[in-house]
């Protein structure tokens, strides 16, 4: 079974494009959502996080995200020492989950930050969506209600696209010229092969 992350700047349709791997019964692992899990449930990462962050991230015993975000926002050390902390509990996670997995030819880990967390080194190719940036900050800006000041500075805490898609070993053109599903299949039945699976009844 082959482990593969799809990853891609803010509003540049990753969801979107794990869906369609979806209907092809391809199962999509949601990093980002599994960390905000583990921020709540496990219990040796909330007492890593009381002993770098002390207790002032924490409303009534439980770790508050609008705090932790406060604090890790604007510092990339703090944001290094949350990452060091939930990283390698989500990455245990999905490896736990792929050995429920491990009758598929392959799956899919998609997480906001493959490259910026070195997670690609524990992954066998790496799928990235790209979007044009006016295009992604109206997404965002109508996806989360919020300014176009704050969509670039989220966007700064992630590397440029044009580093990751360098990285990438395929890359998903989301820019609403361009069909996904075609893309999608095409990557698709390359992963298959790769796996040792025949593209046929698929």
């Amino acid at each position: 079974m082959l482990k593969i992350g799809i990853t891609g700047g803010i509003a540049t349709g990753k969801s979107t494009v794990c869906r369609i791997f979806e209907t092809m019964n391809i199962p999509v692992f949601h990093a980002d959502d599994e960390s905000k899990k583990i921020l709540f449930t496990d219990e040796k990462v909330i007492d890593e996080l009381r002993k770098t962050f002390s207790d002032e991230i924490f409303s009534n015993g439980i770790p508050d995200r609008k705090k932790i975000a406060s604090i890790v926002f604007n510092n990339p050390e703090k944001l290094q020492q949350l990452n060091s902390i939930l990283h390698p509990a989500t990455f245990k996670s999905f490896n736990q989950w792929c050995v429920e997995k491990r009758n598929t030819s392959y799956v899919l880990m998609e997480a906001a930050l493959i490259y910026e967390a070195g997670a690609e080194k524990f992954l066998d190719k790496v799928i990235v969506v790209t979007a044009p940036e006016k295009i992604r900050i109206s997404r965002s800006m109508h996806r989360d209600h919020i300014s176009e000041k704050e969509v670039l500075a989220r966007m700064k805490n992630q590397w440029a696209q044009e580093v990751i898609a360098e990285k990438a070993n395929f890359i998903i053109v989301n820019d609403e010229e361009e069909l996904l599903i075609p893309q999608v299949i095409t990557i698709h039945e390359r992963l298959l092969r790769l796996s040792g699976v025949k593209s046929s009844g698929h």
